[in-house]
């Protein structure tokens, strides 16, 4: 679970990129934040992530509070994928998933069996991609490799930025599907930031709208469609859905 109380973020005391964003996730839930450009979402991620340290408000995953935890120890407890996957160039497959527990001087042996078992999780083989390096991939298969280097130490949360835009429609359209279905065998907590409505309302069991640093609406895809807010949120779903 994960809950998110009157978070703020003001730069340079005088520009409000987020003000009293609240909402909650349950375990297994999977959250698309989206909204128009610099509404405050990606903030609102680093923010959750301690990548951005927030003004005011309270962020809590499980019975853990935020400002009780070192910033490291608590992004080391969370998943993170980035937009292309953030794989690095130099290092294998094999050596990109495990970077995090290798870091944490986990046991070899058990490096061994995570990493075997999350390439067979992404549906990529050890004994034939261990080896290979990103350059050797195809975007799709980066960002597999992306998720599987997110959920190595088994993170109760995951975050997501933008991770399937930059690929291709067909592409990006598999990987949904075998998101949710993954997801529906981990039951972990995902917040997702997309620019993608329809991405949006395919994954996600909750949306949640900003606008100017402000929440417009949190809901099922139903309730957009058939209960929105207010104008803007009516608008913003006529113009950003079938894109």
């Amino acid at each position: 679970m994960i809950k998110v109380e009157n978070l703020r973020k003001t730069f340079n005391g005088n520009i409000h990129a987020v003000k009293g964003v609240s909402f909650s996730l349950e375990k297994g839930e999977i959250g698309c934040i989206i909204g128009t450009s610099g509404c405050g979402k990606t903030t609102t991620l680093k923010m959750i992530n301690r990548l951005i340290e927030p003004t005011d408000g309270k962020i809590l995953v499980g019975s853990d509070d935020a400002r009780s935890v070192d910033p490291v120890t608590w992004r080391r407890k969370i998943g993170y994928v980035i937009q292309k996957a953030g794989l690095l160039p130099h290092l294998t497959v094999k050596d990109n998933i495990s970077l995090l527990s290798k870091i944490m001087k986990r046991d070899r042996d058990f490096i061994t069996r995570r990493v075997d078992e999350l390439m067979g999780i992404i549906n990529m083989p050890y004994d034939q991609f261990a080896n290979r390096y990103p350059i050797e991939l195809s975007g799709g298969q980066q960002q597999r490799v992306g998720i599987a280097r997110a959920l190595m130490e088994d993170p109760p949360v995951m975050l997501m930025d933008e991770p399937f835009g930059a690929l291709d429609p067909i592409t990006r359209n598999s990987l949904h599907e075998e998101f949710w279905n993954l997801n529906e065998k981990l039951h972990k907590t995902i917040i997702i930031v997309t620019h993608d409505m329809d991405e949006a309302f395919k994954l996600g069991h909750k949306i949640i709208l900003m606008h100017k640093g402000e929440i417009t609406q949190v809901g099922t895809k139903e309730d957009f469609l058939e209960r929105p807010a207010n104008a803007f949120v009516e608008d913003f779903v006529q113009g950003h859905s079938g894109e």
